[in-house]
């Protein structure tokens, strides 16, 4: 059974906690969950970044501020584990060995973030690397990877295929505090780079894309491989 590694961007799944998207992601999770083995990564979002925000105003250093960040990811991602019911292995993993475990048993296994310093994207990268996942797919609040920030910048091009190599020069000198926000930072591109696991990156904002992607190949975004082709539809 193929392998997928899902970070679901905080800014997707829970941008607050008054406009999470959890139970419209259910049903496809579930449905994704039935045809392979799914790990699912979840981020931070707004929650985060404001606990975040009250722990620099309290003038607690990057790391440990990184520690409250890393909480509220574990806090979303019980929420979905709870959302997800007997479809998801019913602890959320605290690191990449409870998470292959959990793997073991078919169920959908949840996460957040691990260490101060990486970003989710980084803890799904590894992750892949960890369970020899077929494809690793970062659903964000854009739709794929740009040669800058769109929502800043009008004149901002994405681009449908990248290589590796090329995804970790468009990243390189991204500031990393905690919190960061950027679409997908460079540990996390170094990593792909040498696992040579396929990334799909692309809109999250509706669940429907997920499964557009997932079973039909189709979707808009970028796709980060050394063959720039997509590894799906899953069963391809």
């Amino acid at each position: 059974m193929q392998k997928v590694v899902l970070s679901l961007g905080g800014s997707v799944l829970i941008p607050s906690l008054e406009s999470n998207t959890i139970l419209r992601y259910v049903p496809v999770l579930r449905e994704v969950g039935a045809s392979c083995r799914l790990f699912i990564v979840v981020g931070g979002g707004g929650e985060a970044r404001r606990y975040i925000g009250a722990s620099r105003a309290l003038g607690i250093d990057e790391a440990s501020s990184d520690e409250v960040g890393i909480t509220i990811t574990r806090l979303n991602a019980r929420l979905l584990l709870g959302a997800l019911g007997a479809s998801a292995y019913p602890r959320v993993a605290q690191d990449y060995t409870d998470a292959k475990e959990f793997g073991e048993t078919g169920k959908i296994v949840v996460m957040g973030g691990v260490t101060p310093g990486q970003t989710t994207d980084t803890v799904s990268a590894v992750l892949a690397e960890c369970v020899g996942a077929d494809v690793l797919i970062n659903t964000t609040s854009v739709d794929g990877i740009y040669s800058a920030d769109p929502r800043k910048d009008p004149a901002a091009v994405r681009f449908p295929t990248l290589t590796p190599r090329q995804l970790s020069e468009i990243v390189r000198g991204e500031r990393l505090n905690a919190g960061s926000n950027s679409v997908f930072d460079l540990v996390a591109a170094k990593v792909i780079e040498r696992s040579g696991i396929p990334l799909i990156v692309f809109d999250g904002k509706n669940p429907e894309n997920l499964r557009s992607a997932i079973f039909r190949g189709e979707f808009v975004g970028t796709v980060v491989s050394e063959e720039k082709k997509s590894p799906l539809p899953l069963g391809r």
